[in-house]
């Protein structure tokens, strides 16, 4: 009886308080009604939006992604068919200026100078030493993990199937190629002669510098 009472009076209490609250602020009850609704719709269209915004994001991100894989340039190995041009199997060695390679100190007056008279470079087209009976000075050989191979030097070794790749520093002939037997490919046969202006423009070349900083090491 006594928790009945209780429950009573508090009803009583509750609806006293409503009706003194209506009757001094002058809002009514479905007035409050239609703000509770419109409350609600306003924090279901804030959940979904908060909602949607993760998937948005991941959505952006993802095809951001996508593009990148899909616009990365492909490996010089991979972006043309090789197939097309005479191959040779040589032994590929790699030399330096310097007098480890070809006893000249960096004082000698024909230090970094090839048998063709342009200076060693190591670039997208690099220039490489052989035998000029094989491999006549001016010819241009894909090399496979090396770029591409301008004949400009020669070597009192390099005899036959044999070609020596330049590179800065002897640790990088041991890091980078130390030797090895591969097939070469010929994109043109020289002529006996290679100039700095031949270089430069193979290395300008606008459609080829996307490939060009994997293979250039020399520093400008």
């Amino acid at each position: 009886m006594t928790m009945f009472r209780r429950f009573l009076m508090t009803v009583l209490f509750v609806l006293a308080f409503m009706t003194t609250f209506f009757a001094v602020s002058g809002v009514e009850a479905r007035d409050i009604s239609n703000w509770a609704k419109e409350q609600d719709l306003s924090f279901k269209q804030l959940r979904l939006t908060f909602k949607s915004l993760p998937k948005e994001k991941a959505e952006k991100t993802s095809l951001s992604a996508a593009k990148q894989i899909k616009n990365k340039p492909k490996k010089l190995e991979d972006a043309f068919d090789w197939s097309k041009y005479p191959k040779q199997k040589v032994t590929a060695t790699g030399y330096t200026a310097g007098a480890e390679s070809t006893g000249k100190q960096p004082h000698h007056p024909e230090y970094g100078l090839t048998y063709s008279g342009v200076k060693v470079k190591r670039d997208l087209y690099s220039t490489v030493a052989a035998d000029p009976s094989v491999f006549p000075i001016g010819t241009i050989l894909f090399i496979p993990d090396y770029g591409y191979g301008v004949v400009a030097d020669t070597g009192s070794a390099i005899k036959g199937n044999r070609l020596d790749l330049y590179y800065e520093t002897v640790e990088d002939v041991y890091n980078e190629w130390g030797k090895k037997t591969l097939d070469v490919y010929v994109i043109k046969k020289g002529d006996g002669s290679v100039t700095e202006e031949d270089l430069s423009k193979l290395n300008e070349n606008k459609s080829m510098q996307v490939f060009r900083q994997k293979y250039k090491m020399a520093k400008e």
